[in-house]
Parts: structure tokens; sequence; C-alpha cells
């Protein structure tokens, strides 16, 4: 088990978000569709993991690479997936010189490492090792798959609170006003909550686990400091199609000033150099 519990905090979390959402259920129609609520997060959670890969690599308009166009990139990958016992991922590189990398795809076998332009030219070749390390292990812990099933989740939870307010069922069904318009604007701020903890601690074990696969935690906590520095000065548009994919990537994407919307999906910088470093520090087995 990881050292802060990761994990089981995950597994709590999910815990709490479907209780959210069939909490809905109950109230809506008083009860009568807790189980369509439970089919149509189900089918949602599906659609957005099979096609998690496309939907990434859609929004950041990223291509496909081959070994010529990116020889660093592909030897590193190389390497480390094959330390891992893994199948080498598809490389794709985003034309745009906001510096971040992200993973993608909806399991091992169908998965996707993509970098910026940016990030490529940023780093040097073992901080990049380290931010692949990271990816590749977004990848092997099935983190896809959680963070799709979070952002499904949270979007239905959403969706389904914005029609309540103007379709909560017939007269007799319909609850309370008051309770209705509590959990219409209640309800969506809560499971964003919940997918963003849910995010951080996947980072917080990507780091631990990439830094472990490549034995250099000290290269990705100075690649951090890079790109914590460097999406200041190139941060991305928050469009809602970067939005959705932005829990995915190494980095927060978003300006300062979009903090409060965005950043908690990502842990704190400090925090996670400052675990790293300790990491480093510990002696090895």
């Amino acid at each position: 088990m990881h050292n802060h519990f990761n994990g089981l905090k995950t597994a709590g979390l999910f815990g709490l978000i479907w209780v959210l959402l069939l909490g809905m259920g109950s109230i809506i129609g008083s009860g009568k569709y807790i189980y369509l609520f439970a089919l149509f997060g189900l089918a949602m959670t599906f659609y957005s993991y099979w096609n998690s890969d496309k939907l990434a690599i859609r929004a950041m308009h990223a291509y496909p690479v081959s070994e010529a166009q990116a020889p660093g990139m592909y030897r590193i990958v190389r390497e480390l997936s094959t330390a891992a016992g893994k199948p080498m991922p598809r490389l794709y590189v985003s034309p745009t010189q906001a510096p971040n990398a992200f993973a993608t795809g909806r399991n091992p076998n169908y998965a996707a490492v993509c970098c910026t332009e940016g990030i490529l030219n940023l780093l040097d070749e073992r901080e990049l090792r380290g931010v692949l390390g990271h990816e590749l292990m977004h990848v092997y812990n099935r983190d896809i798959l959680t963070g799709s099933i979070a952002a499904a989740l949270a979007g239905v939870i959403t969706s389904v609170a914005q029609m309540a307010m103007f379709f909560g069922g017939s007269d007799e069904d319909r609850p309370n006003p008051i309770a209705l318009l509590g959990m219409a604007l209640l309800a969506p701020f809560a499971a964003m909550v919940i997918q963003m903890a849910i995010s951080r601690t996947r980072e917080y074990d990507a780091d631990e686990d990439g830094a472990t696969l490549t034995g250099d935690p000290l290269a990705l906590a100075s690649a951090l400091r890079k790109l914590e520095m460097g999406t200041r000065r190139a941060p991305l548009a928050p469009t809602p199609q970067v939005v959705n994919s932005s829990h995915m990537m190494i980095a927060n994407p978003f300006r300062a000033q979009d903090v409060s919307r965005f950043f908690a999906t990502h842990p704190p910088m400090g925090e996670r150099i400052a675990r790293l470093e300790a990491m480093a520090r510990r002696p090895r087995p």
C-alpha cells in the first residue's frame, strides 16, 4: 500500500460520489428513478472510458509521431515500458508551447502518451524521463479508468441536477422546491469536489510509482519545478474540451486567475516536490 493510503482514499471518494448520485435518484420522483440514474451513470462511465484516448488527443490537437520524428521520446518510453514489462503505448505530440504531458487510453494495450512541444523544449532528457515515467504509471495503475469514471459521474450529477430543476417529475412526485433547489446547486459542487480529490490522490501515486520506475525521484521533482513556472508563462485557454481533459495532465495547465475553478484537480506542486525529495532521501531496499 502507498504511504499515504491513496488507494483507500480513492475507493472512499468513489463511494461518496455514487451515494450522491443515488441520493439524487431517491429525491427526484420519490425514488422511482433510482435505478434509471444508476444505469445512466454506468452508461456514461463506459462511454467516457472507452473513448478516453480519442477525446483527450482530439482536445489537444495532437498528432502521432514516429521514432524518426521523436527519437528521444521513443527511446525513453521503450526503455521504461520494457523495464515495467508492459507494451509500449502510442506516442503523440501536441502543437502547443504550453508545457505539459498526459497519458490516456482504456488499458496498457490501448494506451497513448502525449507531450506538448512546449515540454519537449523545456525539459532536459533526465527530467523528461521522470515525466514519462509518471505518465506511464497512470496507464499501468489504470488511472485513466479511475479518472473517466469520476468525470463521467460528476457530469451525470450536474446534468441531472440541472434537468431536475425543470423536469422534476409530476406534481405529486416533485420534491419540496427548496430541497430541489438545494440539490440542484449543491450536488454538482459536491461532485466536482469529489472528482478533484480523486484526481489528486492519483497524481500522488503516479509521482511515487513513476519515480520508483525511473529510480530518480529528483528528476521528476526538477521537472515539476520547471513545469510550474512554464505553465505560468504559457498557459492553455480553458476551453470546455481542454477542461474536460485537464485532470489527465501532469501540471495544472491554466492561468492563475482560472485556478479557483480548475486547479484542484492537481495537488500543490510544492507538496508533490517535497514528497519526491523525501522519497529520494529514504534508503533504498
